[in-house]
Order: structure tokens, then C-alpha cells, then sequence
């Protein structure tokens, strides 16, 4: 008898989670859901202004003919209203499933009163057929509002969510606040909005009003309960990014961010997804840029293109952005076999070292150059390969000047004499006006190139930019392995300030400088503006689960508290995309270059600052 109640117990519960998984079912279809409620609501209405109209006089309100005045307008909603309204899967409750409700309700309560006036006035008098339609319009709404409450705010119910603070009230922060609302999976849940605009204070973005601006954050905190701050700004630069993440870090909140703008275009709006920690590049200030594809694919598609130095940082990146642009033969020389096997792994995912495109190459070794470029004809030429670590170059600029002027200098004769159509040399900005031994190489390597391009038949330029995120040394790097040995993180001096951009972004520019057709000039890469090392340190600090310190080293033999990006010599500047500027390079003797004796560091380095000098200065 107990095992038949246990029995009983276990079917009845079986049953009722049938029942329940239906009826949830039918919540989440539309196409159901909505036809039934809006044909009630129908029902319900025409009964109801009938009622009412006859004084609550049940013998003349309940005939026939109100039974054939329903069905008549409940057929016309679902005719009228199916195409637009039901299978179409509207937003519950948004204003565009309103509007169209809206318009359909309008057309059936049409249909309801001329049917009233000509066949059913007896039964549905002209004013109830009127009313009718909108009480159904104020039923239909009111039900898809609760309807689209309840889904979109069940998930504060569960408590399972982080509860996160908003920063920002603009079109992100709706956004942001729509799409955490909407998803009953998200990890986060908004309980508090923030924003410095003082017009936008008692401002409310659904269920939140603003509280106040960055002031407020430890106290929102503290009152919400909150662990994590969004900070939903698209067009945040670095110095905002910066200041809201200390602030939110001092209130124990974690930090996220928004995709820049242009990614929100191309996402279609924000999901929770796209709420993300916050990367390098944000606390950089750096954005993605769209290279023009039609501009570049000209001078890439079906050609024959070699990079130099395809083992690097920059050179691996460019070689798989080149790929996308199908040359006829990519061509990858480096004299790093390692750094070549990891490039051929990324772009064609094995790494076996079959193909002669895979060159192992010392560009000081101007006939080994030559040979390759004899066996491959290159028409398309990206020069990257270099030292460039300042210090290192500082005790030993005759490894400089052997790898970055001599080395280049090979790779630029080797393409004119070979008929190269187009030669790209990657420079730096510590090669406008330059203090160190990497500045007056990389300086000397632009004149050279100018130089060398006024006798080749093809296009020879310049690219210059700035420090690199994510290349190897880059100061990002080193930062973040300092915080792994758990510290303290090294800055030379508290002021200094540097340009930076991703990996991504400098090969992307390069590849469209190349296209601009700038023969003999440089090409200067829109940097945004320069960021404050320490300040960038201490935003990484913070982030760590453990105090860490910071350790100023003071300044390095040959370097500047802040890069430039224009020297006095770089003349005729002007805009020739709206990321890049080109200027005239003072040319410079070759033979002069060539004649240099390294005898011992500092004659040198007094020789490589002098050549980078005009003419007329030495």
C-alpha cells in the first residue's frame, strides 16, 4: 500500500513537471501565445463593453449574435494580424510589436464596427463595438508587459548573478542593462546605474535610476552589494578607462568593459558576451581600425610579396594579414628557423618546413639576399627585420649599425636592382629626432630608403610608428611578467610617456601605406595620444589579487621622457589617409654610410648621430 502511494506520488510529480515543462513551452513560442491572448482579449472585450452597454442586462448582453460578432473578430485579428504580428518573432513588449499591434487592432476594431452597423446592432451596439477595441489594445499591452517583466527580471530572483554597478547611461548602458536583463543565464545582474553627466541624474534606463556619477561609486557599492563594475562607455578613452578602474578597485569592485564603437556596429549591439575584463589595448586607448580591402588587394592579390624578418613579432603578424589577401607567393625570410616554423604553423596550421618560400636568411649577407631574390623575383617588398632592443644597442651599436643600416641598405639595393615595384621599410618613432643608437639607425635606414627610391623604378617609403602591444619585449610584456614573479613592476621614471598601438592595428596601417603610392617619403601612423607608463603600471598593479610595488629605475643611456613623431627635417607633411601622414626625407650619401669604421662605441655612436644630420649641419 505505501510502495502504490510512493507510486502514486512519483507519476503525480512526473505529471505535474509535464504540465509545467508545457506551459513553458508555450511561453517561449510567440506564435502561439500571442494569437490565443489577443484573441481573448477580444472575447473579453466585446462581452464586456456589451455588458456594460446593456446595464448589466444578461438577457440582451448574451445572444447569438455577440457569439457570431466574437468569432467574426477574432478571425479577422489572426487574418490580419498573422504575417506582421504573429510570425514575425517581435521583442515582448518592444515599441515596434506594440506599434504593429497597434495598427492591427485598429483594422479589426474597423471590421467589428461595420459589422456592428450593418448586421449585429441589436446585438453589439455601435459604441460597445467601439470601446471594444480599446479595451483589447489595453489588454494585449498590458498582458506582453508583464509578460516581458517576468522573463527579463526572473534571473534577479535566482541570486545566482554577480551584482554589478553600470557606469555610463548612454546607448551602452541601455544596452547593457536590456541585454543582462533579457538573458536569464547571464553571470551578471545590474542593480545600480552611475553617470558623470549631471543631466542625466534621476534619470531611469528601466528599472534603474541614475544615482549619481564617479563619486558615488563606493558608496553604490557598499549599499548594493555590489562585486563588479561595467563600464559601458564604447568611446572610453585610456585616461577614462584608467580612472574609472582605480576607483572601482578601491570599492573591491572587478572591472568590465564594452567593445570600442566600431565593433558594436558590427556585432549588432551588445551581449552579454561582449561584456569582457579589461584588456591591454583598453588601458591604452587603442581601437580597432578597418583597413580599406579594395586599396590594398590591388597591389597584394596574385603578386609575388616577401617579408623579411617574418619570424618577429610584427613580421609573423604581417604575414598572416598578407595571406588573407591570396599573393601568388608569400615569401618568409628570416634568419630565425624557430621563428619561421611558428609563422608557417599559424598561417597553414602544420609547421613541417617543406617549402623554399620558408627562408632562412642573414639580410647582412648581401649575396645570399641576392640568390633569393633571384630564385622568387618578389614584386612587393616589407622590410621588418632589425634589432631593436635600445639598451642592448646602446653597448653594442656596431651590431646596429651591421643589421639595421647595412642590413637594409642590402635589402634596398637587392630590390631595385631585382625590379621590386613596391618596398616598405617599417622605421620607429625614436627615428624623429632621434637620441639613441636605434634612433640614428632606424633615421639613417628612412634617408637611405628615399634615397635609394629616387634610382629604382618601383616605390619606396617608409612606415613609422610607435612601441608595439604584445611584441616581444614590448614593456607590456615585461610588465606582466613581473606581476606573475609577483613584482615589483619597473618603470625608468614616473613621467615618462611613450605611443602604442596592438600588433594588429601597426600591420594593419602598413599594409594600407603601402597602397598610398608615397614614393621616397615616410609614412607617420596615427599613434592617438601618448600614454603615461606609470600610469599604466599602477592600473596593472591594482588588477593584481596581491599588493604590488612599483620600482622606479631612472632613465636609460639614449632614451627620452617623451617620443615624438615628426622631426624638424620631415618636411611637406600632409594628410594622406585619415590614420597616416607622410612627410619628405632628407636624402642621404650612400657612400657615406658605407664608409663607417667601428673603431669603439662612442666614435660610433658620435658617427651614426651625424649622419642622420642634413647636409649642411655636419
Amino acid at each position: 500500500m505505501a510502495r502504490r502511494g510512493a507510486r502514486n506520488f512519483g507519476t503525480g510529480r512526473m505529471a505535474t513537471r509535464v504540465v509545467s515543462d508545457t506551459i513553458r513551452h508555450l511561453l517561449h513560442n510567440q506564435r502561439v501565445v500571442n494569437p490565443l491572448l489577443d484573441s481573448g482579449a477580444w472575447a473579453i472585450a466585446v462581452v464586456l463593453t456589451t455588458y456594460l452597454r446593456f446595464e448589466f442586462n444578461s438577457s440582451r448582453s448574451f445572444t447569438a449574435g455577440l457569439v457570431v460578432g466574437i468569432l467574426i473578430v477574432m478571425a479577422t485579428q489572426l487574418l490580419v494580424g498573422w504575417k506582421p504580428l504573429y510570425y514575425v518573432r517581435w521583442k515582448i513588449g518592444s515599441f515596434e510589436q506594440i506599434a504593429t499591434l497597434s495598427g492591427v487592432v485598429g483594422v479589426t476594431s474597423a471590421v467589428l464596427v461595420a459589422t456592428s452597423f450593418f448586421f449585429l446592432r441589436k446585438d453589439i451596439p455601435l459604441g460597445a463595438a467601439l470601446a471594444s477595441g480599446a479595451f483589447t489594445f489595453v489588454i494585449a499591452v498590458g498582458v506582453r508587459c508583464c509578460w516581458r517583466y517576468y522573463r527579463e527580471y526572473q534571473v534577479k530572483a535566482s541570486g545566482t548573478a554577480e551584482r554589478a554597478i553600470v557606469f555610463g547611461a548612454g546607448d551602452g548602458g541601455r544596452q547593457t542593462i536590456d541585454a543582462l536583463a533579457k538573458d536569464p543565464g547571464a553571470p551578471l545582474v545590474a542593480v545600480a546605474l552611475l553617470d558623470d553627466n549631471p543631466f542625466k541624474r534621476q534619470m531611469q534606463v528601466r528599472h534603474l535610476r541614475v544615482l549619481g556619477g564617479r563619486t558615488k561609486i563606493r558608496d553604490t557599492a557598499r549599499q548594493y552589494r555590489a562585486t563588479a563594475m561595467i563600464i559601458a562607455i564604447p568611446s572610453a578613452d585610456s585616461s577614462l578607462i584608467q580612472e574609472l578602474s582605480a576607483l572601482a578597485q578601491e570599492a573591491n569592485l572587478t572591472v568590465r568593459v564594452l567593445p570600442p564603437v566600431p565593433e558594436l556596429f558590427t556585432i549588432g549591439g551588445v551581449g552579454v558576451s561582449d561584456i569582457r575584463p579589461i584588456t591591454d589595448a583598453d588601458l591604452l586607448g587603442r581601437r580597432a581600425i578597418d583597413t580599406d580591402f579594395e586599396s590594398v588587394a590591388h597591389y597584394i592579390t596574385g603578386r609575388r610579396v616577401l617579408v623579411t624578418g617574418a619570424g618577429g613579432s610584427i613580421g609573423s603578424e604581417l604575414c598572416r594579414q598578407l595571406h588573407q589577401y591570396a599573393p601568388e607567393r608569400l615569401v618568409m625570410l628570416d634568419r630565425d628557423e624557430s621563428g619561421l616554423q611558428e609563422v608557417q604553423l599559424s598561417i597553414e596550421g602544420r609547421a613541417l618546413l617543406d617549402s623554399r618560400q620558408l627562408v632562412v636568411c642573414d639580410i647582412r649577407d648581401q649575396s645570399a639576399l641576392r640568390s633569393v631574390f633571384d630564385e622568387h623575383r618578389p614584386e612587393v617588398v616589407f622590410h621588418t627585420a632589425a634589432l631593436k632592443h635600445l639598451p642592448l644597442l646602446e653597448m653594442w651599436p656596431a651590431e646596429a649599425y651591421k643589421t639595421n643600416v647595412l642590413g637594409t641598405l642590402n635589402v634596398l639595393t637587392t630590390a631595385r636592382d631585382c625590379g621590386v615595384s613596391q618596398l616598405v621599410n617599417l622605421s620607429t618613432d625614436k627615428a624623429a629626432e632621434p637620441t639613441s643608437v636605434l634612433g640614428y639607425t632606424k633615421r639613417i635606414t628612412e634617408r637611405l630608403t628615399a634615397t635609394i627610391g629616387d634610382s629604382a623604378t618601383g616605390e619606396f617609403l617608409s612606415v613609422r610608428f610607435g612601441n608595439v602591444l604584445g611584441s616581444r619585449g614590448s614593456v607590456l610584456t615585461t610588465f606582466h611578467a613581473q606581476l606573475d614573479a609577483g613584482g615589483p613592476i619597473t618603470v625608468t621614471h614616473p613621467e615618462v610617456m611613450r605611443y602604442f598601438m596592438t600588433v594588429h592595428e601597426a600591420v594593419q596601417l602598413t599594409i594600407q601605406a603601402g597602397a598610398l603610392g608615397a614614393d621616397g617619403r615616410v609614412l607617420i601612423l596615427d599613434m592617438g595620444n601618448p600614454v603615461r607608463i606609470d600610469d599604466v603600471a599602477r592600473s596593472l598593479a591594482a588588477q593584481s589579487p596581491r599588493p604590488v610595488q612599483i620600482s622606479y629605475t631612472g632613465l636609460r643611456p639614449g632614451e627620452k621622457l617623451r617620443e615624438v613623431l615628426f622631426g624638424p627635417e620631415d618636411t611637406e607633411r600632409r594628410q594622406v589617409h585619415r590614420h597616416i601622414v607622410s612627410a619628405d626625407v632628407p636624402r642621404l650619401d650612400v657612400n657615406a654610410v658605407c664608409g663607417v669604421e667601428a673603431t669603439d662605441v662612442d666614435s660610433l655612436r658620435h658617427t651614426l648621430s651625424r649622419l642622420c644630420q642634413p647636409v649642411g649641419a655636419r
